[in-house]
């Protein structure tokens, strides 16, 4: 059974910054890819990061937080990590964490496993 469950989330003001987490259980770890993605009131949840399975030599981010956010993973810790830097009051979301079921796959398409969320507020 995959369990992911994050935290770090909280209120910030914007220009903040704040590091989740996401831990995984269930399986080994490092072979699968991991995903950070994102639910705003009244919006689809969206991509946010990714990061490839093994040592997270690939990484990938949405325009909008391309070089505020940095995502990483520790193999040994079973986490994956999402820092964000100079939030704005946009970046305001349930953030989720999520993986897949295949073995080695890529970052891309659809997630499988899904975490159960950390809110963030960026005020002004």
């Amino acid at each position: 059974q995959v369990q992911l469950v994050e935290s770090g989330g909280g209120l910030v003001e914007a220009g903040g910054s704040l590091r989740l987490s996401c831990a995984a259980s269930g399986r080994t770890f490092s072979s699968y890819p991991m995903g950070w993605f994102r639910q705003a009131p009244g919006k689809e949840r969206e991509f946010v990061a990714a990061i490839s399975w093994g040592g997270g030599g690939a990484t990938f981010y949405a325009d909008s937080v391309k070089g505020r956010f940095t995502i990483s993973r520790d193999n040994t810790k079973n986490t994956v990590y999402l820092q964000m830097n100079s939030l704005k009051v946009d970046d305001t979301a349930v953030y989720y964490c999520a993986t897949k079921r295949r073995v080695y796959s890529g970052t891309s398409g659809g997630y499988d496993y899904w975490g159960q969320g950390t809110q963030v507020t960026v005020s002004s």
